[in-house]
């Protein structure tokens, strides 16, 4: 009990001295809190007015650009349906297909058939780029409708060029039927000749 007497008047003896001693110290320093200047910097803050009256600016839309003059009508093609020869215009070649308007049965009014529609046969590339001309004579079926079928190369020149476009042409020809006793009738054997021709333009 004594001992915790004795060592706390120690430390507060040596605490108080060291007191004392930081007193001191200071007492002697040069500086004035009140007379020295402030080390370090010092950050002013200005504080600015909002200014009221604010001034608000309607902006306009910018109009729309003018819109593309349309391109000027193209001229009608004409067509000379007069003639029985038909061409096609590629370049500076002109491949001219003639169809032939005649068949076997003949063209009588006492109800024959009658050719109403004939379109004329693509050109074949590859003949049309090598220059090949040729014909193509076929023998199909008018049927009871008008229609063409069963179209068949008879002869060909040169063989194979223009078989297939000629083929694929006498298909959609159109004929008026021949017509037996009031009845719409088919006829066969009845051939067309279908000439294939370049001609410069």
């Amino acid at each position: 009990m004594l001992q915790r007497y004795a060592i706390g008047v120690v430390l507060g003896g040596m605490v108080t001295m060291a007191l004392f001693f930081l007193m001191q110290a200071l007492i002697k320093s040069d500086r004035s809190p009140f007379t020295d200047n402030v080390v370090g910097k010092i950050v002013d803050f200005v504080r600015l007015e909002e200014d009221e009256n604010l001034q608000l600016k309607t902006r306009k839309p910018k109009p729309p650009p003018p819109p593309d003059e349309p391109p000027p009508d193209m001229p009608k093609p004409t067509f000379d349906q007069s003639t029985a020869t038909m061409g096609i215009a590629i370049g500076s070649v002109n491949p001219n297909i003639d169809l032939n308007m005649q068949g076997t049965g003949g063209f009588s009014s006492d109800g024959e058939y009658l050719p109403i529609v004939k379109v004329a046969p693509v050109y074949p590339r590859r003949a049309q780029t090598r220059g090949i001309e040729g014909y193509v004579l076929l023998e199909f079926i008018v049927t009871e409708t008008g229609a063409v079928r069963d179209p068949v190369v008879i002869e060909a020149q040169p063989p194979g060029i223009f078989d297939r476009a000629a083929m694929q042409a006498a298909l959609k020809f159109k004929y008026k039927p021949k017509v037996v006793d009031g009845q719409p009738v088919e006829v066969a054997g009845v051939r067309n000749l279908i000439k294939f021709e370049l001609s410069e333009g």
